[in-house]
């Protein structure tokens, strides 16, 4: 099917003190090669995560639970430094890394029944607990993964109109914060001696090939447009390529540890994100959703897009990374020269 068969899969353990032998003699600081295993790679984030490690000349193992679904989505003549492991060989994957980089989730834009709510906790929960017990026994400190980067969400602080959050800010009350109070707690389970957890709490994020552009444009392109409930939520976005270079900052930069919001630094209404990308479009925002509508078909899932809340990242501010996109104008112009 185009894509290694993964009962042969055979990964040794990468040889750091090699690679870091060779950074140490030469002149100039050199980013030694890194083999990262991902879940969730073929999501809207982790696809652009494995072309940049790839373009970079790092090996990527992609842990999924469809090898053929995996496959379509990077076909081997494409991707040649790209190992697809089924979940029995995950472990294997998983000791043979550098990194281990978490993305797996099912998407909340749904209608949440109480079997749906389950499946969105356990999709996170779940998965995570299975990579962050393949790390631990990975041997000892020289052969396990020495970083782990998972992902979370901004929906830990739960929302508010008024008030702003930073990594310091307690975690809300509703049911999205509980999902990303137990997410990081099982994340947290890994051996933090000898492995470094970035814990990436991801807002809104802006692209053309997925997220909640995917669902807009379209509208707007039909003069169908305009903001949701109110518009006076607040929205924290970042665009894809920021947030994909804050998670391969993440990996590489050994000052990268602990909680970091992955959100540009200028949030805004979606009242004004609608009228910005309309005018960029050249589409009125015109058409609002009443909020009684979204909840009609969403029903509890409807808080995700009616409630918001204004998430600043200070953390990632003080490490000193560079955001491509820091405002959001400058972020949808460029996610509208590509369409």
């Amino acid at each position: 099917m185009g894509f290694p068969s993964t009962p042969n899969l055979k990964l040794e353990p990468r040889p750091r003190t090699r690679r870091l032998l060779r950074c140490a003699l030469s002149s100039e600081p050199v980013q030694p090669p890194m083999t990262v295993s991902i879940t969730g790679a073929t999501g809207f984030i982790g696809r652009r995560l494995v072309h940049k490690l790839l373009s970079d000349d790092h090996k990527v193992c992609i842990l999924t639970r469809s090898a053929s679904k995996a496959a379509s989505v990077f076909p081997a003549s494409t991707y040649p430094g790209l190992t697809i492991a089924q979940q029995g060989d995950w472990e294997a994957c998983v000791r043979g890394s550098t990194a281990v980089v978490n993305l797996a989730g099912m998407p909340i834009s749904t209608r949440w029944s109480p079997e749906i709510k389950q499946e969105i906790k356990q999709s996170r929960v779940n998965v995570t607990s299975k990579v962050v017990k393949y790390i631990n026994h990975a041997g000892n400190a020289d052969t396990r993964p020495s970083v782990f980067v998972s992902a979370t969400a901004i929906g830990y602080y739960g929302t508010s109109e008024i008030h702003s959050f930073d990594e310091s800010s307690p975690s809300g009350n509703d049911y999205l914060a509980e999902v990303c109070r137990e997410w990081e707690a099982t994340a947290c389970q890994v051996n933090q001696e000898d492995v470094r957890l970035v814990l990436l709490r991801i807002g809104v994020v802006l692209g053309k090939d997925g997220g909640a552009l995917a669902k807009m444009i379209p509208l707007f392109m039909m003069f169908a447009g305009g903001p949701l409930g109110t518009g006076r939520q607040w929205f924290s976005w970042i665009h894809l390529d920021d947030l994909v270079n804050l998670i391969y900052e993440s990996l590489t930069n050994p000052t990268y540890k602990g909680v970091i919001n992955g959100t540009a630094p200028n949030p805004v209404r979606l009242s004004e994100l609608c009228e910005r990308l309309g005018r960029i479009v050249g589409r009125p925002s015109w058409l609002p959703v009443p909020g009684f509508a979204l909840k009609a078909v969403l029903g509890e899932g409807a808080s995700v897009v009616l409630e918001g809340q204004k998430v600043v990242p200070a953390k990632a501010k003080d490490l000193g990374f560079s955001y491509r996109y820091p405002y959001v104008e400058d972020a949808l112009k460029a996610i509208a020269r590509d369409l």
